[in-house]
């Protein structure tokens, strides 16, 4: 069996990739909230234009994980949306968008990724120092974020 790809989200994707994420919150208890922190979603390719937005793609075309990186100015940008089905953690697919996604932000020319997310998500914030993230104080969390972390690139 040949390894998941990872690739560009598009349009066509957007209800899977909804499905994907409002399943995996609802997973943690965590609410789903289309009309703010997830309104992304209903246009990736427009939201995402001067980031990315890539999914983690099996064999048969099922979308497994997702992550995005949304420029937020003076070379910082947020990672957001990373998420993976139950059945791909803890086999290294984590590990693999992760790195893919650092990569990205520096070749967009980027300095520093921040991140929220939430406590509950224990698997994603142990990843996430693996690869050197620190916690951080954020001024305006969103309302299901609970923990901010960053990665500084000129390290």
């Amino acid at each position: 069996m040949s390894a998941p790809i990872i690739r560009t989200a598009t349009k066509a994707d957007q209800d899977e990739i909804r499905a994907l994420i409002f399943t995996i919150l609802n997973e943690y208890a965590l609410e789903p909230s289309p009309k703010t922190i997830d309104g992304d979603l209903d246009d990736i390719e427009g939201f995402y234009h001067d980031g990315v937005f890539d999914v983690l793609v099996s064999a048969d075309g099922d979308i497994m994980g997702t992550v995005g990186l949304k420029p937020t100015g003076d070379g910082v940008c947020e990672l957001r949306k990373m998420y993976l089905k139950t059945s791909f953690r803890g086999r290294g697919h984590g590990g693999r968008l992760l790195k893919h996604v650092i990569a990205s932000a520096r070749d967009l020319g980027m300095s520093r990724i921040e991140l929220q997310t939430a406590r509950v998500l224990e698997e994603a914030i142990g990843l996430y120092e693996k690869f050197g993230f620190r916690e951080i104080e954020h001024d305006a969390m969103e309302n299901r974020c609970d923990h901010a972390l960053a990665l500084d690139l000129t390290a």
